[in-house]
Parts: structure tokens; sequence; C-alpha cells
């Protein structure tokens, strides 16, 4: 509703009948700045038009009948601004009622205008400041209109360097899509775009219309840049967790569940069908999706790794399927590979499936049914010539996922044909030496240490801790034995605080393990601060398990 203000709105009035004398009129003209006489219509005069009322022996309405003076027309005040009228006379503004409330005239509603036009435009530059998207708006032309801080941020690029100009003279990519946006009308959502070769961003945009003409268009633009650089360095750093000669030999124990794992495991890994690999965070997933792999038939091909829990989601479906970009003169195509490409005549491994969002999924679902897909901004399919082996992974209930509407029914069904579940460490204790002389092996290798002896009183720990973060944990526990043993054995006091509640250190050793803390919850910080928070590409960076962090948060009183 628009509101109008007290020196716009004219209240300086006074309603007469068509039998005043005009002699009257003019008098009252001397007190108020409009006299409304009040008819069948309503005539407005106002002080500036005194001189118009010739005679003082007549009627208003006799002189109005000689001067054929216009009639005013009456609005209601909220209705006044929907309706196209002629400013010859001025009008009339009255409540819902019909009591009139005020005169309003040309200069007056060119001001309300004026007033309401500027507060618009700063609601809108006030908004664009407010929100943390670099936000762009270009006029019909192309010309940049608004650029905000967070623009400038990310860009480098000043506001007064570019308001005014054409954004095609920054960024080529940018202008195709704005300007299309400009010459076809249909909005973009969620869709990944690399304006140059420092930035990523995920742009909605849609045109800016008047009375079904598009005069401009505007574009929010969420900076991924170091989403994009996290999943690429996350992706070059994931370790071999197996020995290629004989992977399926590198995951120990005696576990029946676990046996008949890798039973299933090593039958499947010659038939090239989707596997699915279930179980707790940390439990041996992807230890299990690289022994298929390396233990299969697409053991020479490349091992590619996708992790939905890291991968910002509207960026996953570039990231699985790729993209094809046109450049500013559209006679030239840039074309990104997705991992499904990577992966050919190999093994694609998608970690935490249970996050990848509902429209990705069913665009999986289609690539795994007809072998072929769409890299974003394309309209061919694309089919390769060698098959990609796809291996997924969940820590969730798919099941109950799918029946609340959460995961793709189709997709589950597809994938479940092959589901192996791999039991939690805590449900097989037995495992525990042999697995921690596996690792005190492995990383006496690495750093190369003398293999430490554990005391009893550590592995008495180790057996009755309650392991949330699985296989993955035990490692990083006993990786931290190998780092900070400096002589030939492991004491209590080179856990980790949370596993040796109930013992009490020598003094000499509490000094040791105060700065061996701090250290630790310097690297936990620095690893939030690089991931933006998230918890699970953090994990990934520090080599530990979701679990693991979350204790280590509480542990040292991090947020």
């Amino acid at each position: 509703m628009l509101e109008f203000e007290q020196n716009n709105l004219h209240a300086s009035f006074l309603i007469t009948s068509l039998d005043q004398d005009i002699s009257e009129i003019k008098n009252k003209l001397t007190e108020y700045s409009f006299v409304v006489v009040e008819g069948e219509k309503y005539y407005v005069i106002s002080h500036n038009e005194r001189h118009f009322l010739a005679g003082d022996d007549i009627l208003v309405k006799q002189w109005i009948e000689q001067t054929e003076w216009p009639s005013s027309p009456v609005y209601v005040e909220e209705e006044l601004s929907l309706n196209d009228q002629e400013w010859n006379r001025p009008v009339l503004v009255s409540n819902r009622e019909g009591k009139i409330k005020g005169i309003i005239n040309a200069t007056s509603w060119i001001k309300t205008l004026e007033r309401r036009n500027e507060n618009l435009e700063n609601a809108f530059f006030t908004l664009a400041e407010t929100i943390n998207d670099a936000v762009t708006a270009v006029d019909r032309d192309g010309n940049v209109v608004c650029w905000n801080t967070a623009a400038e941020n990310t860009y480098k690029i000043r506001r007064e360097d570019i308001i005014g100009q054409k954004i095609g003279e920054h960024f080529q990519s940018d202008s195709i899509i704005l300007h299309r946006i400009l010459n076809e009308g249909r909005p973009v959502r969620g869709t990944y775009h690399r304006p140059n070769s420092d930035n990523h961003v995920l742009i909605n945009a849609s045109p800016i219309t008047s009375q079904n003409q598009i005069i401009g268009g505007i574009a929010t633009e969420q900076d991924i840049t170091q989403m994009v650089r996290l999943n690429e360095e996350l992706d070059s750093s994931l370790p071999l967790l197996i020995q290629k000669p004989k992977p399926f030999s590198s995951i120990v124990g005696t576990n029946s569940d676990l046996h008949q794992a890798l039973k299933v495991a090593q039958k499947v890994a010659y038939a090239e069908i989707p596997v699915l690999l279930t179980g707790e965070s940390g439990s041996g997933k992807e230890m299990l999706a690289q022994a298929i792999h390396y233990g299969g038939s697409k053991r020479t091909g490349p091992f590619i790794t996708l992790n939905c829990s890291v991968v910002p989601p509207n960026f996953l479906e570039f990231e699985l399927f790729g993209y094809q970009e046109r450049t500013f003169t559209e006679d030239e195509q840039v074309t990104q590979e997705g991992k499904i490409q990577q992966a050919s005549n190999g093994t694609l491994f998608i970690e935490e499936l249970d996050k990848m969002p509902l429209d990705v999924q069913q665009k999986f679902l289609n690539y795994l049914d007809d072998q072929a897909f769409y890299r974003v901004g394309e309209n061919e399919p694309v089919t390769l010539s060698e098959n990609t082996r796809v291996i997924a992974s969940t820590s969730q209930n798919l099941e109950e996922m799918m029946q609340n509407g959460e995961f793709n029914e189709s997709l589950y069904y597809h994938l479940t044909v092959m589901n192996i579940y791999i039991p939690p460490l805590r449900e097989r204790k037995d495992d525990i030496q042999e697995l921690v002389e596996q690792f005190t092996q492995e990383f006496s290798t690495k750093y190369k240490k003398k293999a430490p002896e554990i005391s009893k009183e550590v592995m008495e720990v180790l057996h009755t801790y309650s392991w949330p973060g699985n296989v993955q944990e035990l490692r990083n526990v006993i990786e931290r034995f190998i780092l900070l043993c400096d002589g030939d054995h492991v004491s209590v006091s080179y856990l980790p605080h949370n596993m040796r509640e109930g013992f009490s250190l020598p003094e000499d050793e509490q000094e040791v393990e105060e700065n061996e803390e701090k250290n630790e919850a310097v690297l936990i910080e620095e690893a939030l601060k690089k991931t933006y928070g998230n918890k699970s590409a953090a994990a990934n960076l520090l080599g530990i398990s979701r679990g693991t962090l979350y204790n280590k948060l509480k542990e040292y009183g991090l947020n």
C-alpha cells in the first residue's frame, strides 16, 4: 500500500455546495488552499485560481456552467497508484467510507513517485548489501547498475570501476548468461559457472520486467571457489589404504560378518554391477571400495572418489556429469569432464550417497539405466566407449530415507541388488589386536621409526573403548602413537584425553600432553576455518572420522 506523506497530500481544503456565492468562494480561498464544490461531481478550485472567479453576484454552479470548469476524480488512497489518471486537474483522495481526506495535484504526485522510487531503490541496494552473495544487476543494454560489496570482494573489482559499464567488458561468460536472460526471459537457478580462471560460483539469475517487457537482469552469485579447491585438495590427497597386489588381504579381522562381507566383495569384484557399501562412518567402506577396484576387472583403470558431504549440493551435478560452457563468441565451447567420465574404464566411488540431492539422484539413476548422461549446459547425451564401475557408500538408513521421500526409490532398488554391510568396530573387538599390529607396522614404516611396544594398559583401553569413529579412529590413534612416541614404549599418556579417563599421568608427562592437545586443537580450528565450518570436510582434511572430530570438538571446547 502506498502511504502519502503529509506534505504531498494537501489537507487545507473546504467542501462547499453548488449554491454558494462566487464571492464567498473567493473569501474562503484566502483561508484554504483549495475549495471543493460538491454536486453530482466534484470541482476543485485552488488558491492560485482565484482570478478565474469573475463576477460576485452569481452562484458557483452558474460559474461552472459558464466556464465549463472541469471536474476532478475521486480515488481511494490505496487504489490511487493503480490508476492511469490524467493530471490536468487535482485529484481528490478519500478513505474507503467515501470521506475526502485530502487533495493531490500533479506536482505533489510527481514528488510522491520520486520519493517512492527513492525508497524502493534504497531498499534494493540495502538488500543487495545485506546478503552474502555477489549481486550484479544490469539494464536492458547490459550496463551494470548494481555491484555490491560481496561482488567487489569476490572479483576484486571496485564498484566505481564497473558501474555504468557493460558487464561483457569484464566477464565474457557472465555477459552471455545475462544477455540470454535479457533476450529470452528465462531464469537460471543454481547453475555452476566459472566467470574467469580464478573463481567458481553458483548463479541464480532472473529478468527484470515492467509491463511485460524485459528491462534488465539481476544475478546473485555464491562464491564456492574455496569449496572447489578444498574438494580438489581432498581428491588429490586421498590415501591408498590397501596393497594393490593383494588388496583384500589388507582388510584384517576374524569377525564372521566381516568375513562374509569380504567374501561377497571378492565375488562381485569382477562383475561390473553397482555395489552399495553400508556401515557406520569410519568402518572401512572406502578401504573395501579400493579392494573391490584393485581386486577386480577395473584394477588397471582409475579409482575416482566423489564425497557428497563435502561438495556443495548445487555443485554436485557439475562434479558428477561435467560441464559445457559457451565462450563469449559462442563459436567455441569449453568442456570440463565430470567424475563419471574421469573414471571411464575404472571405478567411481561415491561417498555419503545419502547427501546427494534428489534431482541429481534422478539424473544419476538415468545414467545407470541408459549408460549415457548430459553435461550441465549441454543438450546432447554423452556415451562413453568404456564403462564406469559405480561403488556407493552410506552411513544412513536409505530404506528409511526412501520411505520418508528423502531418497529416490528406483535408485535405492537399483543399488541394493548388491549391498555389502561392514560391521562397526565395537561389534568386532576381537579384531583390535590384529588391526593395532597392522597399523603399527604401517606407520612405523611410513615415518621410518622402530615399531614401539604397546603397554597392557593401553591395549586394555583400546579393547574397552566404544570406538564411535570405528576402524578409522583406531587407525588415527595408532598414527598418533607412532608420531609422538620417541622411545620404544607406548604408555597411556599417548592416548587422546577422552580415551584415558580414570588414568592419572606422571607430572613429567602432563606438560607434554598439554602441549600436544594445544597443537591438535589448533590444527582442528584451522581445518574448520578452511572448510567454512563443514565438519565432514574438516574431518576428511584431518584424516579422521566425523565421530572422532565431534569428540575432539567436545574435548577441546571448540565451536
